[in-house]
C-alpha cells in the first residue's frame, strides 16, 4: 500500500465522492493491486431499500468475488481503498478519469480538467443506479480476451458500439450456466460450428476454463481462413491453450471428440440445419444455438390454406421464421432430445433473438419418438406441397 496522504489521491477521493453526492458516478475500476491475493475490485453506487450506498467486489486470483457495502466515512473508506491499487479508472455521465501511478511513485491523472468543469456547470445526466435495474453479469467487461476483441477497452469499460453484443454474450453463458448440470464434471468437449469471429467462442472458454476451473477441449470451426487465422492468434496471445480453431466444412469435418456442448451463433440460413443435423447425429449432450436469417423456407412455401398470411410479404417472411425453428426442434424432439425455444435477450438489441435449447434424453420411449418423425415429415410435406 503506498502513501495515503497524497494529494492528488486525495483529490480523485473529493472528486469521487462528489460524483457519488450528485449522481454521476457509473463505476470505478481498480486495478493492479499491491495485494498478491487481488486480481482488481470494481466500486458502483448502487439503491438499497431506498439508501444509496457504494458496493466493492474484489475478485481474487482464484476467480472467486467478494462484496462489501460502503455507507459511512467515505472519504476515509476510499483512501485506504483507493491506496492499494496502481491504476484507478472512474467512468461517470460528466466523462472519465484515468489514474496510475509508476513504481517509482509518479502518479498521472487524465480526463480531471473536462470532468471538474462539468461537475462545476451542474449540467449533466443523473445515472440511473437502482438495485434492482443494475444487472449482475458474468463477464464484467475487464477480462483480456474482452480487450483483444475490442468488445472493452483497456480500462474494461465496454465500448458504446459493443454494448448490445456484450449483453448478448452474458446471456449466452447466463443459459450456459443453467445446463451445467447436463454436462460431464470435467474433461468436458465443447463445439462452436459457424464460429465466425469467435466473440462467443472466446467467452464460452473463458467461463469454463477461468471462472468454472474444468478441464475442456473447445473446437471452433469456420469457412473462413482469414477469421480463423485471425482468432488462432488471439488465442495464442491468450495462452487459451486447449482452444483449438479449424478451417472447413462443418459437413465434411469428422468430430473425433465425443461432443458434450455444441454452440452456435447466428449461423446464417440453412447452416443452422446444417448444425443441428451434425450435432445431433454426434449424440451431442446439449445443443445451444440461435439461427439467423430464414430463407429457405420463405423461397419454396407451398401451402393454399397458408395463403391468406403468405400473400403478405413481411407476415411470410415473420411466419417462415417461426415455421422454420419449429420444425428444427420437431426434428429433435424426434431424435430424443428434450427442446425449447427461448428468448437470447432483449428485443430492442437484436432481431435474432431466438435460441433452440437441445438436451438429449437418456431415456427415450421409441413409439413418441416414431409419432414425433412421422409428424416433422409430414407436416415438411405440407408447407412444401410435396
Amino acid at each position: 500500500m503506498r502513501n495515503v496522504k497524497s494529494d492528488k489521491l486525495q483529490q480523485l477521493v473529493q472528486i469521487v465522492v462528489l460524483m457519488f453526492e450528485t449522481k454521476a458516478l457509473k463505476k470505478v475500476v481498480l486495478s493492479k493491486p499491491y495485494s498478491t491475493d487481488e486480481k482488481k475490485s470494481t466500486l458502483v453506487p448502487i439503491s438499497v431499500s431506498g439508501t444509496r450506498i457504494l458496493q466493492l467486489e474484489t475478485f481474487s486470483k482464484d476467480n472467486k468475488a467478494y462484496h462489501r457495502n460502503i455507507r459511512e466515512e467515505i472519504d476515509d473508506e476510499l483512501v485506504k481503498l483507493f491506496s492499494g491499487y496502481a491504476q484507478l479508472n472512474i467512468i461517470s455521465t460528466v466523462g472519465d478519469i484515468q489514474y496510475m501511478i509508476s513504481k517509482s511513485g509518479k502518479e498521472t491523472i487524465i480526463g480531471i480538467k473536462k470532468v471538474l468543469d462539468a461537475l462545476e456547470s451542474k449540467d449533466f445526466e443523473v445515472f440511473n443506479e437502482g438495485h434492482n435495474k443494475s444487472k449482475r453479469y458474468i463477464l464484467t467487461g475487464d477480462e483480456e480476451f474482452l480487450k483483444y476483441l475490442g468488445i472493452s477497452d483497456s480500462s474494461g469499460r465496454i465500448r458504446d458500439r459493443m454494448q448490445a453484443k456484450y449483453r448478448q454474450i452474458n446471456r449466452f453463458l447466463e443459459h450456459i450456466k443453467s445446463i451445467l448440470d447436463k454436462l460431464p464434471e470435467n474433461d468436458i468437449n465443447i463445439y462452436d460450428l459457424c464460429c465466425g469471429k469467435s466473440y462467443l467462442s472466446f467467452a464460452v472458454y473463458h467461463y469454463f476454463k477461468n471462472v468454472l476451473n474444468k478441464n475442456i477441449e473447445m473446437i471452433c470451426i469456420d469457412l473462413k481462413s482469414d477469421v480463423i487465422e485471425y482468432c488462432s492468434n488471439v488465442a495464442a496471445r491468450l495462452n487459451f491453450h486447449s482452444m483449438k480453431f479449424i478451417c472447413g466444412d462443418i459437413i465434411e469435418y469428422n468430430m473425433e471428440l465425443k461432443p458434450h456442448l455444441v454452440i452456435s451463433l447466428h449461423a446464417c440460413d440453412i447452416a443452422t440445419d446444417i448444425v443441428l443435423d451434425k450435432a445431433s447425429e454426434n449424440c451431442a449432450d446439449v445443443i445451444l444455438s440461435t439461427p439467423c436469417c430464414h430463407h429457405e423456407l420463405n423461397k419454396k412455401l407451398n401451402c393454399s390454406s397458408l395463403n391468406f398470411v403468405a400473400k403478405h410479404s413481411m407476415l411470410r417472411q415473420k411466419m417462415c421464421d417461426a415455421l422454420t425453428d419449429a420444425l428444427r426442434l420437431l426434428k429433435l424432439e424426434s431424435l430424443g432430445y428434450k427442446v425449447e425455444a427461448l428468448e437470447l435477450i432483449d428485443p430492442e438489441d437484436t432481431p435474432k433473438n431466438i435460441m433452440l435449447k437441445a438436451i438429449k434424453c437418456k431415456k427415450c420411449d421409441k413409439e413418441k419418438l416414431s409419432r414425433l418423425s412421422e409428424e416433422y415429415i409430414n407436416t415438411r410435406k405440407y408447407l412444401l406441397g410435396e
